[in-house]
């Protein structure tokens, strides 16, 4: 459903695009901050609805790279991890046949390099994008708190800025399954689809040892009542006023 919904959209965005790549990189397509805010809002969006259903039947894991970061800290077993990357990788690949063949307009949702970016730079970016949706999920879901049931608006959002970055320069895919399922239905894998498995991997490595950093810092001392309210605020200083 995340997928089907996100690709619907960048196939609508991609109607009038420039040239046949069928791809969704803005430097290829043509650029346009319409079409670029379109495609950012619809995986955004699609992101955070999806989430949000799906959080209490699987945590709302769509991206391999995002699963490869639980993986990491030890949030769930091996066996779980590969269970869900099977899953994701199916569900792209049928996302995407869906797509192909319940629209008129050919598939042009996959993600490639512009042409002035270099297979260096397409890693470092999805890399860092990834990162910040991966430490976004970390703070806002995996961390426990008072605002955890809103966690899939944070988790859209911080998608749709990474996309307005991503889209024009590598097609904005910090989702290893999010690449493969066009790449397969189109028959197309291009000599840097590679990136889209390395990129988003270290990406999650990335954010994993910021995480760790910070709690092996405990973090939650710089602002210890952050999740309190009026009540726990002045049984708080009730108990230092019974302690003095």
């Amino acid at each position: 459903m995340f997928l089907f919904f996100a690709f619907s959209g960048t196939q609508v965005a991609n109607v009038h695009s420039a040239g046949s790549s069928n791809t969704t990189t803005g430097a290829d397509t043509g650029f346009s901050t319409q079409v670029m805010e379109y495609i950012s809002l619809v995986f955004g969006f699609s992101l955070m609805v999806n989430v949000w259903i799906f959080f209490r039947i699987s945590g709302g894991l769509f991206n391999p790279a995002v699963t490869f970061a639980m993986l990491l800290t030890k949030a769930m077993s091996l066996v779980r991890f590969f269970l869900l990357l099977i899953a994701q990788l199916a569900g792209s690949i049928f996302s995407s046949f869906l797509v192909s063949v319940m629209f008129p307009t050919p598939l042009n949702v996959r993600t490639t390099l512009s042409a002035d970016t270099s297979l260096v730079r397409g890693v470092f970016i999805e890399a860092v994008l990834t990162a910040e949706l991966v430490f976004t999920i970390f703070m806002l879901a995996k961390e426990k708190h008072k605002a955890t049931f809103i966690a899939p608006v944070g988790i859209g959002l911080a998608l749709f800025v990474a996309e307005l970055v991503g889209v024009y320069y590598t097609g904005g895919s910090l989702n290893p399954a999010r690449s493969f399922g066009p790449c397969v239905v189109t028959g197309i894998f291009d000599r840097e689809h590679w990136i889209y498995w390395v990129g988003p991997a270290a990406g999650a490595v990335l954010a994993v040892v910021f995480y760790n950093f910070i709690k092996m810092l405990e973090y939650e001392m710089a602002n210890p009542d952050q999740d309190a309210n009026d009540h726990d605020i002045k049984q708080k200083q009730n108990n230092n006023e019974e302690e003095k």
